[in-house]
């Protein structure tokens, strides 16, 4: 579940914090749980919520507005690893395109169902993970170009 912690907030020691945050939330509200689906699945849902909840508090993340500039990207590592290099590519996503990402892509949420949770239009979600999307395609063609050149 840290992972699911990790793919939302960028700093390892604030996942950690809403990592433990919500397990401390499932075991206190361990009788709420229905036997209704999988209880992994169940666990999860409270990670993400937890996770959203701390990315409105802790960076006033406001779902509103997406005339948010991209952070200074930093370089990937261009190592072996590939997931490594594209957690640094979503990482560097602006937050309200990530967690649009994250949700649709990786949890497998429908845009009306991000909408709902995030409290956006259906069409903000959509055009929000296009955004992402494209992003990360430009910035992966980017740094696998960078690599090949440096093999020659």
């Amino acid at each position: 579940m840290l992972g699911v912690c990790r793919q939302y907030i960028n700093d390892r020691h604030f996942a950690e914090e809403v990592h433990l945050n919500g397990f401390l939330k499932v075991f206190t509200k361990i009788n709420k749980y229905q036997f209704k689906g999988s209880f992994e699945g169940w666990i999860r849902r409270i990670m993400i919520n937890e996770c959203l909840t701390f990315l409105r508090k802790k960076n006033k993340l406001i779902f509103i507005d997406d005339t948010q500039m991209f952070k200074d990207l930093q370089t990937p590592n261009t190592g072996e690893n590939d997931i490594d290099d594209l957690q640094i590519l979503i990482d560097n996503l602006p937050d309200t395109w990530r967690v649009v990402f994250n949700l649709f892509a990786v949890e497998g949420y429908k845009h009306q169902e991000i909408a709902k949770l995030l409290g956006i239009t259906e069409m903000a979600s959509r055009s929000r993970y296009f955004k992402a999307k494209k992003q990360l395609q430009i910035a992966y063609s980017k740094l696998k170009n960078k690599t090949h050149a440096k093999e020659y």
